[in-house]
């Protein structure tokens, strides 16, 4: 068995931690022994995921924090040092999404919301969370930034997101090389289609035909295959990838997919 136990003791933030795959992440990291300091705008559901976590056992606090605003990432971080002594990581996983229109139909004031917490608020997270774990002298240091498969390939009708998200893989990829010999390592996760509240209360028949349209594989992502990848990169067996942009899309980043008769379809009978 793969033994994670490097990331016992350390102290990590994650950001939009309240849902989805923030909140798949923050409670892999309790699950297996780190300080997770929850922050989020949500309060109601932030305070209950820091429950869950206490009643199973883990460590965790919760902060509200809105990424677009500096003097919340500035406290975040802050609030980290005070509650644990140090921090050791932090993942970057507020975002936003926008409505899907060709680029002329978005208005500067759309652009530049939505670039506040995607990009902005990335590119803030990293600065305080660096130097939090600088200061802390941690000896296996991460940021992991949530991009998405949009950080990787275009997409008609969606310009903005697309445009923060490669934002997002371009100071993961410059920021490993700025803090590589300091020994932490820094690195984007780009997912595709996950199951998570943003399909609200469609119905299960409709969800699975997005599926089918969306994955290659057919089926949705579980946010606890994000969450083992996000442990993984905060582990000591990851020390030596960085600068990287991991795709967990179920190969929709591959490329297209081109239909062919196999010449020897009874291998699957």
């Amino acid at each position: 068995m793969t033994d994670f136990s490097s990331v016992k003791g350390k102290v990590a933030v994650v950001t939009g931690a309240a849902e989805g795959l923030g909140k798949a992440i923050s409670k892999c990291y309790a699950e297996n022994g780190m300080k997770v300091v929850v922050a989020d705008i949500n309060t109601t559901k932030g305070l209950e995921l820091v429950k869950e976590i206490k009643s199973q056992g883990g460590e965790a606090s919760f902060i509200k924090a809105d990424m677009s605003k500096e003097e919340d990432v500035k406290e975040m971080v802050d609030f980290a040092i005070k509650a644990y002594g140090k921090l050791d990581g932090i993942v970057n996983n507020a975002g936003l999404g926008a409505p899907n229109r060709p680029i002329h139909e978005y208005s500067t004031d759309e652009f530049d919301y939505l670039t506040s917490i995607n990009l902005k608020g990335v590119f803030m997270g990293v600065k305080y969370g660096v130097e939090a774990i600088l200061k802390s002298k941690s000896s296996g240091g991460f940021v992991i930034n949530n991009a998405s498969l949009a950080g990787i390939m275009g997409n008609s009708s969606m310009s903005l997101y697309t445009a923060t998200k490669h934002g997002v893989i371009g100071i993961t990829k410059s920021a490993s090389l700025d803090y590589a010999q300091h020994n932490i390592t820094i690195n984007s996760i780009c997912p595709g289609t996950f199951r998570t509240a943003i399909w609200g209360d469609a119905p299960e028949e409709l969800i699975q035909q997005y599926a089918k349209n969306l994955s290659p594989n057919g089926r949705l992502g579980d946010p606890k295959e994000v969450a083992h990848l996000a442990l993984f990169l905060a582990s000591d067996l990851a020390r030596y990838i960085s600068g990287a942009a991991i795709s967990i899309d179920a190969a929709s980043s591959a490329g297209k997919i081109t239909p062919a008769e196999w010449s020897n379809p009874e291998i699957l009978n």
